[in-house]
């Protein structure tokens, strides 16, 4: 009708509870993982943790204090946007970008270094080590695997939200795509807080 302003609806309730259901939806597929670790895990003890010793402890270290410190950058991003601090929230989002790829160069490197051993799906020397290791690595890689790919889509919507708040679209008074994000960021963290301690410190 004219004369009538139009002023733009935004459901922050509903956006909030659908990322909360999409992220239940995600402990699902890792719940499911990590009981099928556990169930391999108590049936061959002794083979996962011989091929544990396998795993880089530093490197897994290392990326352990990566994404901890990634998930403080995201969340004082998401603090700075909210004060009306738009160039902090750039900085902060960005250093959570650079973290987030940092942990996935460190998971290249190490990979190569297993593939190089030998240690990969289907190998000679894989297959030729006993079932409960061969389970073992099955795990490690699809576990990781789906872990990193997370981390790397993780990177590209922050990349997606740094572009949302240089143009204004993210703001103190619009942020919750930057605070969804968030979530989704904190929660392929603390799977990685789980992934870290199953395959490198049960040696």
């Amino acid at each position: 009708m004219a004369g009538i302003a139009h002023t733009e609806h935004r459901d922050y309730t509903g956006a909030k509870l659908g990322m909360w259901l999409f992220l239940f939806t995600e402990i699902l597929l890792f719940g499911g993982m990590f009981l099928l670790y556990s169930i391999y895990r108590t049936v061959h003890t002794q083979d996962f943790h011989e091929a544990a010793k396998e795993m880089n402890l530093v490197l897994g270290a290392v990326n352990t204090a990566i994404l901890l410190t990634s998930s403080m950058t995201m969340a004082l991003s998401i603090s700075a946007v909210k004060q009306g601090f738009k160039i902090r929230s750039l900085l902060y989002q960005a250093a959570t970008i650079i973290l987030g790829l940092a942990f996935l160069g460190n998971k290249f490197f190490e990979w190569r270094d297993h593939i190089q051993h030998g240690y990969y799906p289907n190998s000679p020397e894989l297959l030729a080590m006993s079932h409960g290791k061969i389970l073992y690595f099955g795990l490690y890689y699809v576990m990781t695997g789906i872990h990193g790919l997370h981390v790397l889509i993780g990177a590209g919507i922050i990349c997606f939200t740094f572009i949302l708040t240089l143009r204004g679209v993210v703001s103190g008074a619009d942020f919750i795509k930057l605070e969804n994000t968030g979530l989704f960021w904190h929660l392929v963290d603390i799977i990685w807080i789980y992934l870290f301690p199953l395959f490198y410190l049960i040696t």
